[in-house]
């Protein structure tokens, strides 16, 4: 393997990480109400999550999908129904910040499934795998993957920190209620651009 496809591998994985999507939105939201101990536990199970679908997918469930369109189809929907379920649990939220404090909090396997409903994750594990590997050969599907594990964490990470940030600027109720139904959406209209 080439350093420039290991780069070009790297490159792929920061723009799929980096790019706004429901589970950087979440990540941002997260840690602005809870913190960036929750929002790291969730952006954990996120990478994780993401990181088994990638491996599934470049070992060979892609044959599968390829066979069975339908699948394509009821992961789009059950993904459509989880996102638009998060979009209203964080547009409904009372901005609280000191009630009830971890009731709605995203956690690991939040993040780890979320990324199994998550059109983004297919897409760019479809993508990269079909791009990068074409020939789905072992080494070259683990090299992706352990290029992308971290590339996809700090990603991840980096919403965090950022939620942090403006979660110091939203420490009213009122002020996190407005972060909330801003974000909650920016998190349904992804659904409708999944269905464009």
């Amino acid at each position: 393997m080439t350093l420039s496809l290991i780069t070009s591998m790297s490159l792929f994985a920061l723009a799929a990480s980096l790019s706004p999507g429901p589970v950087n939105l979440v990540s941002l939201s997260g840690s602005a109400r809870y913190g960036i101990k929750t929002g790291l536990v969730f952006v954990t199970g996120a990478t994780l999550g993401f990181i088994v679908l990638f491996l599934l997918i470049g070992f060979g469930l892609h044959y599968l999908i390829d066979q069975l369109n339908w699948i394509t189809q009821a992961l789009q929907w059950f993904g459509i129904a989880f996102l638009l379920y998060l979009s209203y649990q964080l547009f409904t939220d009372n901005g609280e910040l000191n009630s009830d404090k971890h009731s709605k909090a995203p956690t690991f396997m939040t993040g780890a499934i979320m990324q199994w409903l998550n059109p983004k994750a297919w897409l760019a594990s479809l993508s990269g795998i079909a791009a990068y590997t074409p020939n789905a050969e072992a080494a070259e599907v683990l090299i992706f993957a352990s290029l992308y594990l971290p590339i996809c964490w700090l990603s991840l990470g980096i919403w965090v920190w950022i939620g942090k940030i403006l979660g110091r600027y939203f420490q009213s109720p009122g002020k996190m209620r407005l972060m909330n139904k801003t974000l909650a959406i920016l998190l349904a209209g992804s659904c409708v651009l999944i269905l464009v």
